[in-house]
C-alpha cells in the first residue's frame, strides 16, 4: 500500500486492505496507527475495524503483564478464525495439510497415490485424509476458509480445471474446485504444482528475490517462474514447461517418445520415468523413481552415466529459460534433485557455459530449501493471499454480519 497518496486518495480504503496492514506486524496496530498509515479519519477506521472484530478476522492483542499503566488498545490478526486445506498431488504420491490463517502447518498426512486412477479415485483419498487432519486439530468442515490443490500437470488457472495433462489419466477438464467447492462451502484454488512450489520458495526462502525459476525433476519435468514477484502463468497457463522443450542428442539416433506424444522431448530424456525405462533396459530392477535415485547414490555406473546425461539435456534446457528470463535463482526439487551433484554438476557446466555472461553474473543454482514440502507450503501462501483479498475479507465480512456474529 502506497502510504505517500494524499489522505483523499486513500479515502477508499477497504476494510480488506486495513486487515493488510494487520498481516504485516506481529505485536498488532492501534487505531492511531491505522489512521496514520491510512489517513482515514477516526470515525471510518472505527467503522472498518469493527467490522473485521465482528468476523472475527481481528482480535484485541495479548496484553504483556510487564506493562505499566492502561496501554492502548492493539489488534491483530486472528490466525485461528478457520482453517485452510491443501493438497499437494504427485504422479505416485500426495502430501496434504491443514494450516491455520498465519501460513503455518498445523498437521500432515502423506499417501502413495497413482494419479493415473482419474480424479475421482485420488480426490477420495485427499477428501479422506483432509477429515482425518480436521479431527486432529479439533475442526470442522465449517472451519475451512480455502482449499488449495496443486496438480502435475498444465492447469486453466481461470477455472482451476486441468488441461490435456500428460500423465494425468482421466483428468481432462475435470471440475476440481466443482467436487470440494460444495463440500466445505468455500474458494477452492487449483494450480500447477510447480508453480505453488515456485511460490512458497520464493516467498519463504528468498523473500527479497523477484524472478525466479523452480525446476521439479521427479516423474516428470516441470517448470515454475516467479517474476516480479508473481507467479507467470503466461496466457493461458502454460508458461515455463521446459520438460517438453525437444532436444537432439548426438549419441541417440530415435529420439524416445514422450508420454506427451512428441519425440525428443527434455522429459523423455530425463525425467524419473525415462530413467527408470532405460536402467530396465539396461537390464537393472528397477520399479519406481525412488529406485532410480537409490541406484544413482550407491554410485552404480551405468545409474551414474545416465544421470549425467540426464543432467546436461536438463542444463541445455534450464539455459535456454535463464537467457529468456533471466532469474536471480534456479531452485531444484523432486526426487532426482537428491542425486545430489551427481545432478547438479552437469546442470550448472551446461548452465554458465551455454548462458549470457551477464545472465550468470549473479545466478545462483541451488536445490530447494523447501522440498518436498515446497507444494503445500506454496499452497498455503497462496491461500492465505486470497482469504485476504480485499474482496474476499468483505464477503467474510458481510456473510458474519448477515448471520448476527460468528
Amino acid at each position: 500500500m502506497d502510504t505517500t497518496n494524499t489522505a483523499a486518495g486513500r479515502a477508499g480504503t477497504s476494510a480488506g486492505e486495513i486487515l493488510g496492514l494487520f498481516r504485516d506486524v506481529t505485536d498488532g496496530l492501534t487505531k492511531t496507527d491505522v489512521v496514520q498509515h491510512t489517513g482515514l479519519s477516526r470515525t471510518t477506521v472505527n467503522q472498518r475495524l469493527d467490522g473485521l472484530l465482528g468476523a472475527g478476522l481481528l482480535v484485541p492483542a495479548p496484553q504483556d503483564a510487564r506493562t505499566r499503566g492502561r496501554p492502548a488498545g492493539r489488534f491483530v490478526v486472528n490466525r485461528s478464525r478457520g482453517v485452510l486445506l491443501v493438497a499437494d498431488l504427485g504422479a505416485t504420491g500426495l502430501r496434504t495439510a491443514v494450516c491455520d490463517l498465519a501460513g503455518e502447518v498445523r498437521a500432515e498426512r502423506e499417501a502413495a497415490s497413482d494419479v493415473t486412477t482419474g480424479p475421482e479415485a485420488v480426490l477420495a483419498v485427499v477428501e479422506g485424509l483432509f477429515t482425518e487432519l480436521l479431527v486432529e486439530t479439533g475442526h470442522t468442515e465449517r472451519d475451512v476458509l480455502g482449499v488449495g490443490v496443486g496438480v502435475p500437470g498444465p492447469v486453466d488457472f481461470a477455472t482451476g480445471r486441468v488441461v490435456s495433462p500428460p500423465i494425468m489419466t482421466g483428468w481432462d477438464r475435470y471440475n476440481i474446485p466443482g467436487r470440494l467447492g460444495p463440500r466445505y462451502d468455500c474458494p477452492v484454488l487449483v494450480d500447477k504444482d510447480v508453480n505453488a512450489m515456485a511460490f512458497g520458495e520464493q516467498r519463504l526462502r528468498y523473500p527479497d528475490v523477484d524472478h525466479l525459476l523452480m525446476v521439479k525433476i521427479g516423474t516428470g519435468v516441470g517448470t515454475g517462474m516467479i517474476a516480479g514477484g508473481r507467479i507467470h502463468r503466461g496466457a493461458d497457463g502454460a508458461a515455463g514447461d521446459v520438460g517438453h522443450i525437444q532436444v537432439t542428442v548426438d549419441d541417440i539416433k530415435d529420439p524416445p517418445v514422450c508420454r506427451c506424444g512428441n519425440t525428443g522431448c527434455v522429459e523423455a530424456y530425463a525425467g524419473g520415468w525415462a530413467l527408470v525405462r532405460d536402467l530396465r533396459e539396461a537390464g537393472h530392477d528397477v520399479t519406481s523413481v525412488n529406485d532410480a535415485v537409490r541406484l544413482i547414490r550407491s554410485g552404480d555406473l551405468t545409474a551414474v552415466r545416465l544421470a549425467r546425461r540426464a543432467a546436461r539435456i536438463l542444463g541445455v534446457a534450464i539455459a535456454d529459460a535463464v537467457n529468456m528470463f533471466n532469474p536471480r535463482v534456479i531452485a531444484i526439487g523432486g526426487q532426482l534433485a537428491h542425486t545430489d551433484e551427481q545432478l547438479f554438476a552437469g546442470i550448472r557446466e551446461v548452465v554458465y557455459r551455454r548462458s549470457l555472461p551477464l545472465a550468470t553474473r549473479n545466478l545462483q543454482i541451488a536445490r530447494s530449501a523447501l522440498d518436498p514440502r515446497a507444494g503445500v507450503m506454496g499452497l498455503t501462501q497462496l491461500l492465505v493471499d486470497g482469504i485476504y483479498a480485499p474482496h474476499r475479507v468483505q464477503q467474510l465480512i458481510d456473510r458474519s454480519a448477515g448471520s448476527g456474529g460468528l
